[in-house]
């Protein structure tokens, strides 16, 4: 099961978030996302466990715990929607609506 965790600790590692899930049972991965420019955490992050009674206990038990000093948000990630390909917004040149 894929584990959706937010509110993660900025000084908070990938080893330690995984330590916390693996009191529960066997953890695959844990990653925390990073910022692409700052290299820093965003505070939200994936835990996946293959055992889905083991992945319910640490959701259920882990949701408002605090860790490092903050309460995190646990709940099962929902799968990725398919976003809409182009881009929103932007810079267009050009001022004005020219009719002829």
């Amino acid at each position: 099961m894929n584990i959706y965790v937010a509110n993660i600790p900025w000084k908070a590692s990938e080893e330690q978030l995984k330590q916390l899930f693996a009191e529960y049972g066997e953890v695959s991965s844990a990653k925390i996302i990073m910022d692409k420019v700052t290299q820093r955490s965003r505070g939200f992050g994936f835990v996946e466990m293959p055992d889905d009674g083991a992945a319910q206990q640490a959701i259920s038990s882990l949701n408002g715990f605090s860790f490092q000093g903050k309460n995190l948000v646990v709940n099962e990630a929902r799968p990725r929607e398919d976003r809409p390909s182009g881009g929103g917004g932007g810079f267009r040149r050009g001022g004005f609506n020219r009719q002829q």
